[in-house]
């Protein structure tokens, strides 16, 4: 696993611990999925539903594929080695990427402006400065824009071990975990 990624996966853990507990549960997934919907008013009923399966069928994959003592929590050390697993994780992220990007469009135009997706990302817990500066990354149009796929893809390449030098990279800070 490349450097990069290893910071990635120290960032995502944080900010699933949305309780700040140390470990990640299906609370702080509820949590999350309370934060992002709060974000979005202007989205439809779908894609509001879309995120909340998506976040669920995230929380459900680490607890089957980790959770081997049934405890109900993910540890760091149990969740450092299977994120960035493609083979075990890649469905799960194209999903939530997917949702995700979509909800940033509630106009349906293919289209993401800068203050839904800062909003959306505030939500998740990355930092303003760094949200900004992926948004720069992906190469907004003169309307201050980025495309729905260009998101999507952005989110997927976030959690692959073999990449480095991407736009996510600019939300990694360093952070306690």
């Amino acid at each position: 696993m490349r450097t990069e990624a290893a910071k990635r996966v120290e960032l995502v853990f944080s900010l699933f611990d949305a309780h700040g507990n140390g470990v990640v549960d299906s609370d702080d997934f509820d949590l999350m999925t309370e934060r992002v919907l709060e974000a979005v008013v202007a989205s439809d009923d779908s894609a509001k539903e879309a995120i909340r399966a998506a976040f669920r069928r995230y929380w459900t994959t680490l607890a089957t594929e980790l959770d081997a003592n049934g405890d109900g929590v993910i540890t760091v050390e149990e969740f450092r080695p299977f994120v960035l697993d493609p083979q075990r994780f890649g469905p799960t992220i194209r999903e939530f990427a997917q949702a995700l990007a979509a909800l940033g469009d509630p106009d349906g135009d293919g289209f993401i402006e800068r203050p839904l997706f800062v909003a959306l990302m505030r939500a998740i817990g990355f930092e303003e400065e760094n949200i900004h500066a992926l948004f720069d990354a992906f190469g907004p149009d003169a309307g201050d824009r980025i495309t729905v796929a260009t998101w999507a893809t952005g989110i997927e390449d976030f959690y692959a071990p073999d990449l480095a030098g991407i736009p996510g990279d600019r939300l990694v800070v360093a952070r306690a975990v």
